[in-house]
Order: C-alpha cells, then sequence, then structure tokens
C-alpha cells in the first residue's frame, strides 16, 4: 500500500531543509508515514537516518532487519556503520566486500571497524590494515565530503597512536607531533597518546595541556561535550603525571573530577583502577580489591582496546595477591598460560606467567621465592616470563653465572628447533638485550658481539627488522678489530641509512664505517652536514653514546694522554707533630734528603780507625760487595726503581755460608 502523497510531500519538504537538526522532528514525520505504509522504503531510510543521529543503534539494527534486503541495499552505508556501532565487526566486512569498495564511506567505515575490532587470541587490535585504509582515502580525495580531509587527519592520528600502543611504532605514519596537531583538540589530544605510548611522557603532559584548552576554547561544542571530552583527556593526563612521578598533582588533579560522572564506562574504569595508584597514602589492599571490583560491566562495544584490557587484567591479579589470594591467583593464571602457546614474546602473556610464580612463591623473593619457583621450570621449561622472573631472582642473589647459564641454556634449545616461531623467540631484541646486559656485568665483549652479529644477521632477512637491534649490532660490530666485523657494519648502517634517511644514528654509523683515511670526504658532505656541528658536542658524552671508531692508540698512551690533560687537584699538605719533629729542626732549612738512610750509608759518612778504612777501601769500585759473599745479587731494572733480587749459586750444592761474628765489636 502505498503511501499518501500529501504525507509524502511534507516527507520530503522537510527533509529538504538541510539546516535542520531536529533529529526527533524528522523521526516523528518518518513514523507518521510509517504507520500509513509500513513498507515505505524512503521513510525506513529516513527512519534509520535519525536513529543513528540520535544513537540509537540497537533500534536503528531492527529496523533494517525489519525492512529486508530491500532497504539494506538502498541503505548499505548506513547499515554497515549501525552493525559497527552494535560491535558485529565481522558482519562489517562482509558488508563492504559485497560492495565492492565503491563508496568512500564504506571505506571509512571499514577502516573504524579494523582500528577497532577484538582478535581473538592474545594479538591486539588490527590496526595495520587501518592504516593502510587511511592512506589510501588520503591519497585520493576525489569525492571527498565536507571536513573529510580533516576527519581523515584526526582517524590516521589515532591509529598511529594505536599502533604505538600495539608495539607497532614502525608502521606509524608519523612519529613527532607537527604543526596542524596543534590547531584541533582532538589532533593534539591523538599526538599526546602517541608520544605517551613512545615513552615520551614530558612531550605528550604538555601536548595534553594543549588539548584541554583547545577544547574549551572550542565553540562548536556543547558545555555538555567539553566537560566529558575534558574529563576524558584529565584521565590520560592523570596516568603521565602518576608515571612521571609527579603523585601529589596527580592526585590532586584526581580529587577534582567526578569518575561517577564519566560518560564512557571504559574510560570510567580506566579512571577508577588510576585512582588507586596516584596517591601518596598507603590503600589497604583489601579495600582496594572492593573498589577495584565495583565497577560496572562493560558492553561488548564498551570494552577497552587490548592493552587496556592486558593491563587491567594484571592489576587485578596483583591486587588479589596483595589481599593473600595466592590459591585462586595460581589457578586462574595458570589456566590463561595453557591456553597460549609456549615460547612466546606476548608481554601479556609472559607477565601472567610471571605473577603465577609469584603467587607459587607467596610472594617471596631471594633463596626462598628460587626454591619454590625453580621445580615450576620443570613443567615449563619454555615459559619466557618464568625464566625472566628466575633471572632476576639470580640477580638479587648475585648469582650471575647461573642466570646466564639459564639463558645460554633456553637460547641453545630454540636455536636447535627448525620451527619459525621459535627462531622469532630466539632472537626476540628483548631476550638479545637480557642477555647483552648479563655478559656486559662481567666484561664478555667478545660474546656481546657475537650475539649481536648472529641477531643482525637473522633480522636482515625479514621484511620488518628491529632498527634497535640492528643500530646495536652495529655499534658493536665497529669497536672490533676484524676486517670482516666492520664490513657487516657497514652493511648493517647502509640498510638502517636506506630505511631511515634522517635518523643520525644511522648517518653516524654509516659514515663511520665507511670513511676511511684515503677517503674523499666530498662524498659524504651531505650526511656530514646533517649531524650537529662539533664544536656543540660534548666530546664524553658523544664517546660514551655515540658510534666509536676502532681504537688507533694502546692504553698506555691513552692513560698517558688522559693524564696530560686533565689537571690534578694540588694535594693537600699533611700536618706534623711538634712531638715527631727533631730539637735542632729548623722549617726555613730544607730537610737532610739522606736523612732516612743509615749513617754508614750517607755520602757525608767518614770512617774512623783503622778498620772502618778497612771497611770502606773493601766497598770501592772493583771490590766486592758484602751482598755478593751472601749470596745475593740486587739489579735495577729498566731504571723506573723497580728492584729484582736473584740468589747467586755456590756451583756446588752447598747451602748459604755462615756469617761469622767478631767478638766484641761494636756499631
Amino acid at each position: 500500500m502505498a503511501a499518501p502523497p500529501s504525507d509524502l510531500q511534507s516527507l520530503t519538504a522537510l527533509l529538504r531543509q538541510t539546516s535542520l537538526k531536529d533529529h526527533e522532528g524528522v523521526l516523528k514525520a518518518a513514523n507518521a508515514v510509517l504507520r500509513k505504509s509500513k513498507t515505505n522504503i524512503e521513510a525506513l531510510h529516513v527512519k534509520v537516518v535519525s536513529l543513528l543521529k540520535l544513537d540509537r543503534y540497537e533500534d536503528a539494527l531492527r529496523v533494517l532487519e525489519e525492512g529486508g534486503d530491500r532497504l539494506k541495499e538502498r541503505a548499505t552505508l548506513e547499515w554497515a556503520y549501525t552493525l559497527y556501532r552494535v560491535g558485529q565487526y565481522a558482519d562489517v566486512e562482509s558488508v563492504a566486500r559485497k560492495a565492492g569498495g565503491k563508496s568512500r564511506g564504506l571505506r571509512h567505515v571499514e577502516a573504524q571497524t579494523e582500528a577497532h575490532k577484538r582478535m581473538q587470541y592474545y594479538r591486539l587490535e588490527n590496526f595495520p590494515e587501518a592504516a593502510d585504509l587511511y592512506k589510501q582515502l588520503s591519497k585520493d580525495l576525489s569525492g571527498a565530503v565536507e571536513n573529510e580531509e580533516n576527519d581523515l587527519w584526526i582517524n590516521s592520528g589515532a591509529t598511529d597512536a594505536q599502533l604505538e600502543w600495539a608495539g607497532l611504532g614502525y608502521l606509524a605514519q608519523k612519529k613527532q607531533p607537527s604543526r596542524e596537531d596543534m590547531e584541533a583538540f582532538e589532533m593534539a589530544y591523538n599526538a599526546a597518546c602517541a608520544s605517551i605510548a613512545r615513552g615520551e611522557l614530558g612531550q605528550g603532559e604538555v601536548l595534553l595541556r594543549r588539548a584541554k584548552d583547545l577544547c574549551n576554547t572550542l565553540e562548536e561544542l556543547s558545555d555538555e561535550e567539553k566537560t566529558a571530552e575534558i574529563l576524558s583527556i584529565t584521565v590520560q593526563q592523570i596516568y603521565v603525571l602518576t608515571k612521571l612521578g609527579k603523585i601529589q598533582e596527580a592526585e590532586k588533579l584526581s580529587s577534582e573530577i567526578s569518575i561517577e560522572n564519566i560518560p564512557e564506562i571504559s574510560t570510567r574504569r580506566i579512571a577508577q583502577n588510576n585512582s588507586l595508584i596516584a596517591t601518596e597514602q598507603q590503600i589497604n589492599p583489601y579495600l582496594a580489591h572492593r573498589i577495584f571490583h565495583c565497577s560496572l560491566p562493560m558492553s561488548k562495544t564498551k570494552k577497552p582496546f587490548g592493552f587496556q584490557a592486558s593491563l587491567l587484567r594484571r592489576n587485578n591479579y596483583t591486587i588479589d595477591l596483595l589481599s593473600l589470594k595466592y590459591a585462586g591467583v595460581i589457578k586462574s593464571t595458570a589456566k590463561y598460560i595453557s591456553e597460549h602457546p609456549s615460547p612466546t614474546v606476548s608481554a601479556d602473556v609472559n607477565s601472567i606467567s610471571v605473577l603465577n610464580a609469584a603467587a607459587q612463591a607467596q610472594n617471596q623473593i631471594g633463596k626462598a621465592g628460587l626454591k619454590e619457583i625453580l621445580p615450576l621450570l620443570e613443567k615449563r621449561p619454555s615459559d619466557v616470563g618464568l625464566i625472566l622472573t628466575v633471572l632476576q631472582l639470580y640477580l638479587l642473589t648475585n648469582n650471575h653465572g647461573s642466570a646466564i647459564h639459564l639463558l645460554e641454556s633456553f637460547l641453545k634449545r630454540l636455536e636447535a628447533s627448525s620451527t619459525a616461531a621459535d627462531q622469532d623467540v630466539r632472537f626476540a631484541p628483548g631476550l638479545i638485550g637480557v642477555l647483552i646486559s648479563l655478559y656486559s656485568l662481567q666484561s664478555r665483549k667478545s660474546h656481546i658481539r657475537t650475539e649481536l652479529a648472529k641477531a643482525a644477521s637473522y633480522w636482515r632477512c625479514k621484511p620488518k627488522p628491529s632498527p634497535g637491534l640492528l643500530g646495536a649490532a652495529g655499534k658493536a660490530l665497529l669497536g672490533s678489530s676484524k676486517p670482516a666485523d666492520h664490513a657487516t657494519a657497514a652493511e648493517i648502517f647502509e640498510s638502517l641509512k636506506e630505511q631511515d634517511p634522517d635518523n643520525r644514528l644511522s648517518i653516524a654509523g654509516y659514515i663511520a664505517s665507511h670513511v676511511t683515511p684515503s677517503s674523499d670526504l666530498l662524498k659524504f658532505q651531505a650526511d656530514i652536514d646533517k649531524l650537529s656541528p662539533i664544536p656543540r658536542l660534548d666530546a664524553a658524552a658523544l664517546e660514551e653514546a655515540g658510534v666509536p671508531h676502532a681504537p688507533t692508540l694502546g692504553a698506555s698512551a691513552s692513560k698517558k694522554r688522559a693524564a696530560d690533560t686533565t689537571t690534578a687537584a694540588p694535594p693537600k699538605k699533611k700536618r706534623v707533630r711538634k712531638s715527631r719533629l727533631p730539637k735542632d729542626f729548623d722549617p726555613s732549612k730544607p730537610p737532610d734528603p739522606e736523612r732516612w738512610l743509615p749513617l754508614r750509608d750517607r755520602s757525608s759518612y767518614r770512617p774512623k780507625g783503622k778498620k772502618g778504612k778497612a771497611r770502606a777501601a773493601a766497598a770501592t769500585q772493583g771490590g766486592i760487595s758484602a751482598s755478593e759473599k751472601d749470596g745475593e745479587k740486587i739489579e735495577l731494572v729498566g731504571g723506573t726503581g723497580v728492584v729484582k733480587v736473584e740468589k747467586v749459586g755456590s756451583g756446588g750444592g752447598g747451602g748459604k755460608a755462615k756469617k761469622k761474628k767478631g767478638k766484641g765489636t761494636k756499631r
């Protein structure tokens, strides 16, 4: 049954008012038409749009399902967006594939879906695909609607921040905030989140303050919307202040907000969690347990992101441990570990392994903790989190040798495996860093170079190697005296320079590994100009943190040069008591330099009598010294004052001749 023309005309006239913002009025007009004609496709479409504008996503989905395939074909974009808002992400992909990706709106929805989709298993959100979609949309702006470019900037910044949080920062399009990020509060907030994820907390705090200021001055938002946005920014700001150690500022800021007024349930849960930490007072663990678990349950579409859920899960187990709930933690963490393969480099799984070990040891450390945890290694020999826990306990007991042996044995087992996943764990940058740190404690430089060279050789064959690990390997190999190591370092820095031509470490390593005394510096002038001028550099800090050249001076020469360039402080004059000075001491006269020698050995000594003159004659040049008669020979070595004493053999098997003591002789 068709709708009366008058109703359709009134509805069409109402929709033509493009500046209309009364979505309730549009919904009433659509319902009036549908009461007379339930299958009117245009009225159903208008109703769906109105419900979406009013954030009534479940009602919009119900109308779409009742409208059938005809309505879904007409309102494909609205259908995909509704599925996205209710959390049916797999269905969004199906709708987008059926539409063939022709609509820019559908591609936007698909990108949002990839950015928010929860993955099975322990994997984090699938942000790389979202970043690629936004990159494609930014390149081709033909057919773009009003303000779409601005939306692309905001969504791309959010995706970059999520890539940083997920540990995939090398895939982010922007690594540092730009001037455009200071123009809108959404951009400033996304740039702040990316900086915080990279560990640049100071920069993140500045950007959060900027986002607050921009939000307050925005006229497009109502007071309620401004309050909601500023609450979210403040929750992030409390986290940053707590990480920076500014507990008093964080506690004051936390007391100024009302957690109950935060509209988003996931943000409210995070704010409640951070309030337990942002305080200088030691909170009762049982009270913290009650506060932590009193939050509202979250729906499917309001759940936190994967990295946030992981932190909340760990905090839950930590509070249980503080509340002495060891048996419950052991049971639940053991189940979680058994559901995931081992070995793995997942921070989530390995952190749960650490908490499982803490529950087994009942929060004991040192030898008592080792006694409880070591038997677990027999059951879980490939558990990376457990191995790192045992390593930490070995280090706390100064048992460095056992720590190195444990990690070396584990890595050897992985190296013998034929599984590609095990090889990725074997050469994981984090584990390599732990092993290098252990070798550094024992100054095993050759082992450090060997291990870094092996790791660099493995990751250079991969499509996306770790720049940090390759840079560390290049620096270590440059300090080697082997030409082959220098050649490998040159290849490493050349590849790093190709990946990031503006990275100073890569440029410095490239120059250090390629320039020789016979090289033409003009070929490297463009790269040299990218580095800081020498007068502005701190030489000591550069040698400590920069790329070292091969040593050209010996150890003695280096020490001598250091002694020449260092101005020694004048020695403090020692005070001598008067009781220790001779009676005829005159401070204006220099002391006799031979005052420590026996009287007969001084140059001013003159023997008296016949026996004294005979002894003096025996000590003249060509005579036999008393020391040679006793069987000893004294020799000065190298003119440095070092004395070498050797025995002079008597030619036979006899011992030392006995010296006769004269009768009545006094000296």
